[in-house]
């Protein structure tokens, strides 16, 4: 599939999906305390979504044969859980983060964001977590300027990330988005020989979405053949937010 460009209007297209998600993401947000279970904060998601007129992007997604369909429109992954979570009984205690992954699809344009946020009172070395994977994201965005290429913000995000003493994850990363939730480029967190490494162009619209451990990178797969922890058992965080690639600064389509 080749990298899509998009007019101003097909991005704002993907906007309005974008505010959906990042409404629906700030009521979960307020939602999450000890005692709400991850499938609670699913079924909310799901009343949110009905309510905007929008479908979820992410209920019933198979990304090949022999996975089962996603079940849930919200991906919830808690501590060493990384991203793909299933969101069911299990039950949030005060100390846990848990990453809040979800899209939206409004009038055939789809957008993705995910939030990390903590569940009561956490640690100081589970906030620094979250502090440090949220700004590699905002670094990550920052290098997304036209004549920047794609492994530049790979680049921004895994000089810092390392730098603080963390791991990123590899194999996960970002995507392009817009007509399908999963377009070209692959966006990497992370440099490695042969990778590719398309120039950055106005028009290109794609989510960016760190994934950062506190331990090693390395990940395991869990037996309900979607949920991803690390390898480890150390604490994982993950921010996304999708962006169009402007004449100037990179333009946010996540946002409130």
């Amino acid at each position: 599939m080749a990298i899509a460009y998009r007019g101003k209007s097909e991005i704002e297209h993907i906007r309005r999906a974008g505010l959906v998600v990042m409404e629906v993401l700030s009521i979960l947000r307020d939602a999450v305390r000890p005692g709400v279970t991850t499938g609670e904060l699913d079924a909310l998601a799901r009343r949110e979504l009905a309510e905007r007129d929008a479908t979820s992007n992410f209920k019933g997604y198979r990304p090949a044969r022999g996975i089962p369909p996603f079940p849930g429109v919200l991906c919830a992954s808690v501590n060493d859980e990384i991203v793909h979570g299933i969101p069911g009984p299990r039950i949030l205690k005060d100390g846990d983060i848990i990453a809040l992954d979800m899209g939206a699809i409004v009038d055939g344009w789809h957008g993705d964001s995910a939030i990390t946020v903590p569940v009561g009172a956490i640690s100081p070395a589970a906030q620094r977590l979250l502090d440090v994977t949220q700004e590699a994201l905002r670094r990550g965005i920052a290098a997304a300027t036209p004549g920047n290429r794609v492994l530049d913000i790979a680049r921004a995000v895994q000089t810092y990330v390392e730098g603080e003493g963390y791991s990123v994850v590899r194999q996960y990363g970002g995507h392009g988005i817009g007509r399908a939730l999963h377009e070209e480029p692959f966006i990497p967190h992370y440099i490695e020989r042969g990778q590719p490494n398309p120039l950055l162009r106005p028009g290109m619209t794609f989510c960016i979405e760190p994934m950062v451990n506190a331990g090693g990178p390395d990940t395991r797969e869990l037996p309900d053949r979607w949920t991803v922890a690390t390898a480890d058992g150390s604490l994982s965080a993950h921010f996304e937010h999708t962006i169009a690639i402007t004449h100037g600064a990179p333009d946010i389509l996540t946002t409130l």
